[in-house]
This record gives structure tokens, C-alpha cells and sequence, in this order.
């Protein structure tokens, strides 16, 4: 628990001083007829986020004329920028500040809803495929802590590790470790990237891991995982932090427009309402990103040039 408080502590820093560091530059302007001069879209810190935003920069700028400025923040963080006006638009949303959509949304007015992304996200804790074929039963929690010391590490002691991306994700793996009375312990490799690369390594060895993980993710085409059954989500079943027993939903990825910006945006608006695509479409540009290594323009320069159909039924 004390660390749970520490990353929220650590998270409320971190929202602060990018809300001040938002304040220092402006979002959308928008001309006398409408049409946005400049729009800014935050981009939360994984690559499938990263991929949405550098496609729909990469068209507004190309077909649209429009300036794009990308900025990334905590998911928390963008929700609080709609509504203060410093971002224009999040693309990928899982639901991880309810109370702020809420409020921004249904009683301030300050945000919209922009509609469905075209991708269900989907949290869960995964091991490879190897390990459940060494183990058939390990894919189940109630069997976890029969092979705890399987997963132990320097970091987690004597506990299993269960190991996390970035500090800044939405998770409820402490609590359910905590209320299903299992011997692990949730270890941050520090992002998306630094995970991605303890998981390579430990597949490559064959080492056995277990981890936070979800999907859509462009790594998942190249490695077999397999999800561990946790209790059934049921609505409300993690309505309590604390109290959370149970694993993650199937979230159909949302976007949210600060409200001016929706009504007053013109073609950027219509397009950024028009942007929906599918987990493989996605999942194509983070690869191209994340492990051909090249730059998220030019990734999005060649899937936009592959795929003009798609694109043309975005456009205003």
C-alpha cells in the first residue's frame, strides 16, 4: 500500500507539472472561418498511441494543411488538458480517469466524447506459451503461487515477480495480488520499451515471466503468450481500488475532444471524428515504429501511402 501511495503521489508531481508546462503553449487557434490553424493531440506513452497520432498528423498536415503539434502525457494528464483547452484531442483512451470524464464531460461540458477509436483494448497478465506447455495449470491464478519461485527476482525477494511497464498505466495488480493472497510482487521495468525488452530477453532464454500485458500490441505477433485466468470481470467488480478481485475488462479504445475544438474545428475536427481504424492497421504502424526502429513520420508516411482508401474515408 505504501507504494501504491508513493506512485500516486509521484503521478499527481508528474500531472502538475505538465499542466504547467501545457499553460506555457497554446492549443488549437482557430481562424474566423472554423478551420483549426494548429492542433495539438497528447499521446499517451505506448507506441499504439504513439501510432494513432503520427497517422492523423501525418494526413492533416499533407491533406488538410493543418499545423499538428504532438505532445506526450499520462493519460490523467491529456484528460485535465481537454478540458483546461491546452490539448485538442486524445485518440486513445482506456478509461483510466472515470471521474475525470465524468466531470469534464457530463457536468463541466468542457470535453466530448469523439467516438469510437475501431480498437477493443484488452489488460490481463500473460506467460509464454512454453511455460503453460512445461505447466499446463499455470495459466490459471488459482495455481500461481504453486510456482512462484519460478518467478523470483533480485527485485521482487522472495515473492514471484509480476512484472509492470510504466509506473503511469492503469493497474490493479496490486490489489488483486493483494485480495487473491498470492506470493508476487509488481516490479516496474519503467516504460513500455524497457519491458518489451526484459520480455525479448526472457523469451529468448526461455526463461519464465509473467507480466502486465494487453492487446492490441505489435509484439504479440512475434512472441506466443498466453493469458492467465483470472476471476471474471463483472461491472462495478473494480469500482473500489482497494478492493479490486478480479481482472481487467474488454474496453473499446474511446476519443475525447476539448468541446470548443469539437464545435469550432473544422475540417480537423470532422477529420480526427472520422480517424478510426483497426488493431492490425495500428498494430502495423507501432512495428514499424518500435521495431524497425524508423521514425514515427515516416512510419506514417508509408501506411498512409499503402492504404489510401482508407484514408480518403476519413477526409472532410
Amino acid at each position: 500500500m505504501n507504494r501504491t501511495r508513493t506512485r500516486r503521489a509521484a503521478a499527481a508531481v508528474t500531472a502538475a507539472f505538465a499542466l504547467t508546462a501545457l499553460s506555457a503553449c497554446g492549443a488549437a487557434d482557430t481562424s474566423s472561418s472554423g478551420d483549426s490553424d494548429e492542433v495539438t493531440i497528447a499521446v499517451p506513452s505506448w507506441v499504439g498511441a504513439e501510432a494513432n497520432a503520427a497517422v492523423a498528423k501525418y494526413v492533416m498536415e499533407e491533406e488538410l494543411d493543418v499545423k499538428v503539434k504532438t505532445t506526450q502525457l499520462d493519460e490523467s494528464v491529456a484528460i485535465d488538458g481537454l478540458n483546461s483547452g491546452k490539448v485538442d484531442a486524445v485518440l486513445e483512451d482506456w478509461g483510466g480517469a472515470p471521474k475525470k470524464i465524468e466531470q469534464y464531460v457530463e457536468k463541466k461540458k468542457t470535453v466530448v466524447a469523439g467516438g469510437d477509436l475501431g480498437v477493443t483494448g484488452h489488460i490481463g497478465w500473460f506467460v509464454p506459451k512454453y511455460l503453460v506447455d512445461e505447466h499446463p495449470d499455470i495459466a490459471d491464478w488459482k495455481n500461481l503461487n504453486k510456482y512462484a519461485d519460478l518467478f523470483k527476482t533480485a527485485e521482487s525477494g522472495d515473492k514471484g515477480q509480476l512484472l509492470e511497464g510504466s509506473p503511469s498505466y492503469t493497474t490493479n495488480d496490486d490489489a488483486i495480488i493483494k485480495n487473491l493472497k498470492l506470493d508476487f510482487k509488481t516490479v516496474y521495468a519503467g516504460s513500455e520499451a524497457a519491458q518489451i525488452t526484459q520480455m525479448k530477453e526472457n523469451y529468448a532464454a526461455k526463461k519464465p515471466f509473467i507480466g502486465y500485458w494487453w492487446t492490441p500490441q505489435w509484439l504479440n505477433a512475434q512472441m506466443e503468450l498466453v493469458e492467465v485466468k483470472l476471476p471474471e470481470y463483472k461491472e462495478g467488480c473494480d469500482a473500489d481500488p482497494e478492493k479490486v478481485a478480479c481482472g481487467y475488462a474488454n474496453t473499446p479504445l474511446q476519443k475525447y475532444f476539448n468541446a470548443d475544438f469539437a464545435k469550432d474545428g473544422g475540417d480537423a475536427a470532422t477529420f480526427l471524428k472520422n480517424f478510426q481504424w483497426t488493431a492490425d492497421q495500428q498494430n502495423e504502424v507501432a512495428a514499424m515504429i518500435a521495431d524497425e526502429k524508423m521514425s514515427a513520420d515516416a512510419a506514417a508516411k508509408k501506411w498512409v501511402e499503402a492504404n489510401p482508401d482508407v484514408v480518403k474515408a476519413w477526409l472532410p
